[in-house]
C-alpha cells in the first residue's frame, strides 16, 4: 500500500483550478474575518482570543510528529473518539491534535478529551494558513473523518509527504454528483490522499467512480457502531431515571421539527399524563428560539441549565446545554433523531440504539444510509413523514411497553453485530504509516 502518491504530477489545468479556488477564499477573507468577529462577540466562550487559530496560529502540542485529526462538528469528533483513544492507548507518548470547524464540534472535543489532546479550529484552506498549521504542529499523519476534504490542506500534506487519510469515509450519492461536476479540482486531490476507509459500500463505490485507486481505498464500515459499544451509561440525568416517567428525548433536532414533536406529544398528554418531551437542538444558537417557540404553545416547561430536578407538572424539558445529549438519551423511553424530518440527512441514530432506546426518524436519512437500513431491517427504527405519524407510533409504544424495549434490544443487537470497523482503520493506518 503506497502511502503517498509522489508519482503524481498535476497538471496544468488542475494547478489553475487550485489556485482560482484559492484566489476566490482569499477574496471572501474580509467578510469571514467580520463573520468570526461576529461570532466571537455573540459566544464569547466559545470564540475568545481563539480567531487567530482560524488563520493558522493553532496552539503547538506537547510534541511534535503526532496525529491531526481533522473533524467538522459534533458528530465527527464523536465518530473518531474511539479511535482516538484507542491510538493514545497504544503510543501513549504521541500527541493528537483535534480540529474542528465549529464551537460545538470543538466543545465535544473538550467535552470527551480534556487536556488529553489539542484542540484548534481549522484554519482557512489556504496555502499560507494550511502550511503554517502544518509548520506548528508538523504531525506525521493527518486523519479526516468522514467528509470534508479541503483542496490546500490536501496539497501542502502533499508537498511536505504527510499521509492523509479520510477514515470513516462518507460519500453521498448528491456530494458525489456535485464532485464529479468539479472534476478538474477535485480529481488531483484524491491523487493526493494515501488511502479512503469507507464506511459503507455506497461510499466505496462512489470514491471508485471519482477516481480512487484500488489501492488506496478499504471497506472498513462504520466506524461508529464501535464507538457506540463503547458508550458509557450514566444513572441519572436531572434527577430522572428511566422507569420513573415515559420520557420521549428528541436529539439534534433542527427547525420545523421541534414543533413537530410537540404536537405529537402534546396530543398524548390526555392519556398518557406523564409523557415527558426532551428537545435537544442541533445547535446552541437556536435554544433561545425553541425556547420563544415553547413560551409561545403555553407549555409548562424548563431550561436544563436552569433545574436540577424536573418538576411533576412539567411536560416539556429543553436540554440547553451542549455534551449532555448521551446522558438524556439514557434515561430516555423513546427517542427521536433529528436532521431526519428537517432534509438535513439524519444524525446519528446509533446513540439512542446503543443504550437500548427505540428510534424514531423522519425520511431523511441520506447521511447515514446503512446505519438506518440496518436498524429498520431489525424494528429498532420507525420512519415517520410527519407529526401524526410520531403519534401513532409513541401511543403505540406507550399502550404496548414490551414493545419498544424489544425495539430497543434490536437497535443494540444490530450494533454488536456490526462492530469491527475500528480494527480495520487501525489496520489500514499502520500499512499507510509503515
Amino acid at each position: 500500500m503506497n502511502s503517498i502518491e509522489t508519482s503524481y504530477s498535476p497538471t496544468l489545468t488542475h494547478t489553475l483550478m487550485r489556485w482560482c479556488y484559492t484566489v476566490l477564499l482569499a477574496v471572501a477573507m474580509p467578510f469571514a474575518a467580520i463573520n468570526l468577529w461576529l461570532k466571537a462577540r455573540k459566544q464569547p466562550d466559545a470564540f475568545a482570543n481563539r480567531q487567530k487559530e482560524r488563520f493558522g496560529v493553532v496552539p503547538v502540542p506537547a510534541s511534535t510528529h503526532g496525529y491531526l485529526f481533522h473533524c467538522v462538528s459534533v458528530g465527527e469528533v464523536v465518530a473518531a473518539s474511539s479511535l482516538i483513544k484507542r491510538i493514545m492507548e497504544n503510543e501513549p507518548d504521541v500527541s493528537v491534535t483535534v480540529t474542528t470547524t465549529t464551537a460545538t464540534g470543538s466543545a465535544r472535543a473538550k467535552a470527551i478529551f480534556g487536556d488529553a489532546v489539542n484542540i484548534a479550529y481549522l484554519p482557512f484552506d489556504l496555502p499560507l494558513t494550511m502550511n503554517l498549521l502544518l509548520t506548528r504542529l508538523k504531525p506525521k499523519a493527518v486523519l479526516i473523518t468522514e467528509v470534508e476534504l479541503w483542496p490546500n490542506l490536501i496539497h501542502c500534506c502533499w508537498q511536505r509527504k504527510i499521509p492523509v487519510v479520510v477514515i470513516n469515509a462518507r460519500m453521498t450519492d448528491r456530494s458525489a454528483a456535485r464532485y464529479s461536476k468539479v472534476s478538474a479540482l477535485f480529481s488531483p486531490m484524491l491523487h493526493k490522499v494515501s488511502h479512503v476507509c469507507a464506511q459503507g459500500e455506497r461510499d466505496f463505490a462512489n470514491y471508485k467512480k471519482l477516481g480512487i485507486g484500488d489501492d488506496r481505498i478499504t471497506l472498513t464500515n462504520n466506524i461508529k457502531f464501535d464507538q457506540a459499544l463503547a458508550t458509557e451509561t450514566e444513572s441519572a440525568f436531572l434527577g430522572l431515571q428511566r422507569g420513573m416517567r415515559s420520557i420521549m428525548v428528541a436529539g439534534s433536532t433542527h427547525e420545523p421539527e421541534e414543533q413537530a414533536l410537540f404536537d405529537a406529544c402534546r396530543s398524548l398528554v390526555p392519556a398518557h399524563p406523564d409523557l415527558l418531551l426532551v428537545l435537544v437542538p442541533r445547535h446552541p444558537e437556536r435554544f433561545a428560539v425553541v425556547a420563544k417557540l415553547l413560551e409561545s404553545q403555553s407549555v409548562s416547561f424548563v431550561k436544563s441549565s436552569q433545574t436540577q430536578t424536573i418538576p411533576a407538572d412539567c411536560s416539556v424539558v429543553l436540554l440547553d446545554e451542549m455534551g449532555k445529549l448521551n446522558q438524556a438519551y439514557q434515561i430516555a423511553d423513546f427517542s427521536f433523531v433529528g436532521g431526519s424530518l428537517a432534509d438535513k440527512g439524519g444524525h446519528n441514530a446509533l446513540e439512542p440504539a446503543a443504550v437500548g432506546v427505540p428510534v424514531i426518524m423522519g425520511p431523511h436519512t441520506y447521511n447515514n444510509p446503512v446505519i438506518c437500513q440496518y436498524l429498520e431491517e431489525k424494528g429498532a427504527l420507525t420512519i415517520v413523514s410527519d407529526a401524526s405519524e410520531i403519534q401513532v407510533c409513541l401511543a403505540s409504544w406507550l399502550e404496548n411497553p414490551e414493545q419498544a424495549r424489544h425495539a430497543g434490544r434490536a437497535g443494540q443487537d444490530v450494533i454488536k453485530e456490526n462492530s469491527g470497523a475500528l480494527e480495520k482503520t487501525l489496520s489500514c493506518l499502520d500499512k499507510v504509516l509503515r
